[in-house]
């Protein structure tokens, strides 16, 4: 039995699907499942009440932890230790292996440029001191022995069917409808994004590789330093719209958080967008000789699936 905690979102809907590649015996874990593949086991749960994860977890033999919570620092910081925590324990319980997916925002500002597994952690921000704290939850119960653990990481991401991301809201959006595009800082300053169906495939096989335990690992993502006027042109070439662009200034966060709430989270998160943002998966691509989608073809079959 392979378990999806956070089985409703983008990523643990596109991992149900990449699992059944390796097993037909999924469990999806959401306050609402809907099965992906027609031998997925729903198990409907809210993982923050007691006891929750312990019974989905259980007769797991690997877990993947995928959740989303609300993009509010209060929210994570009250929510993501008390969730990794019990994870752990119920992986230790029921020897199960867990995978979690994680971001880059535990890394030092200054390795922003050129990111790496190896590179230093030292969170800028409050939410990535929340990443730091329980990705080192996760890293410490492994070196004890006591877990068998991975953690893969993806950078900013974009993908068909996904919403709740800085392209979809920022550009496509805009493009599509005709207005400006929006970006922050500047548009010739280079930025990595990971395509979501590459991070679920990637996660998949992680999952079920048994050496690629133990470790940290980028997931595969298109290895072109690319700047946010170069993504802005591709998805306007896609709508046959203007490639026209809107700046936003830090100090325009908190007044556009009225129209879009998570702009009011953005402050803090800023130092990612105003200097270079390379994520580099090569340590995925040379291990397992998987190339990423180009973005061309990601940002293709993206925008053929907006409908807003």
């Amino acid at each position: 039995m392979q378990t999806i905690l956070g089985a409703g979102g983008t990523i643990g809907k596109l991992l149900a699907r990449e699992l059944l590649s390796y097993t037909d015996k999924s469990r999806l874990v959401s306050r609402n499942p809907v099965k992906v593949n027609e031998t997925d086991e729903l198990f409907p749960a809210d993982l923050s009440q007691a006891g929750a994860v312990d019974k989905a977890v259980e007769g797991s033999d690997v877990v993947y932890l995928v959740v989303g919570f609300e993009y509010k620092t209060k929210v994570w910081e009250a929510k993501w230790p008390a969730l990794m925590s019990d994870t752990i324990k119920a992986c230790i319980k029921h020897d199960a292996k867990l995978v979690f997916f994680d971001n880059v925002y535990m890394y030092d500002r200054n390795a922003i440029q050129h990111m790496t597994e190896e590179s230093p952690l030292n969170p800028s921000s409050r939410k990535g001191a929340v990443r730091m704290r329980v990705s080192e939850m996760l890293l410490d119960a492994e070196s004890k022995g006591m877990l068998t653990a991975l953690i893969a990481r993806s950078a900013d991401f974009y993908g068909p069917d996904t919403n709740n991301n800085f392209i979809t809201q920022m550009v496509m959006k805009n493009l599509k409808h005709g207005k400006k595009a929006m970006w922050f800082v500047g548009p010739d300053i280079k930025h990595s994004f990971t395509y979501t169906p590459d991070a679920a495939r990637a996660t998949a096989l992680l999952g079920n590789t048994t050496d690629a335990y133990g470790q940290v690992w980028h997931l595969p993502t298109d290895s072109r330093n690319i700047t946010g006027r170069e993504i802005i042109t591709m998805i306007a070439k896609e709508f046959g719209a203007k490639p026209e662009i809107s700046i936003l200034p830090k100090w325009m966060l908190l007044p556009l958080g009225i129209f879009i709430p998570v702009m009011k989270e953005m402050p803090e998160m800023m130092y990612q967008y105003d200097r270079d943002y390379f994520f580099d998966s090569s340590k995925f691509t040379h291990r397992f000789g998987i190339t990423p989608t180009p973005y061309e073809e990601g940002i293709k079959v993206t925008c053929s699936s907006f409908r807003v």
